[in-house]
């Protein structure tokens, strides 16, 4: 799939730059209780069309952020 493939070439870049930051990256607790509001708005189907878009975003978000640590952790052990 080359979406998952263009992911995985951005979280190399990121993960390659500074991997103690990528690694030491937290969202802030504003982004996260965005998140959990749209989650608990998702789950008791109180979601609106931009709402669910906004939710779906910060999802890749987090997946691709999963991703950079990932490879983060093989740059750090690589030391």
């Amino acid at each position: 799939m080359q979406a998952l493939k263009a992911y995985e070439e951005v979280a190399e870049l990121i993960a390659s730059v500074n991997p103690a930051k990528v690694l030491a990256f937290r969202p802030s607790e504003e982004t996260k209780n965005r998140v959990s509001e749209l989650i608990d708005r998702e789950k008791n189907a109180e979601i609106s069309s931009e709402e669910k878009s906004e939710l779906d975003y910060y999802m890749k978000l987090e997946h691709l952020m999963r991703m950079a640590k990932i490879l983060a952790h093989k740059y750090e052990n690589q030391k």
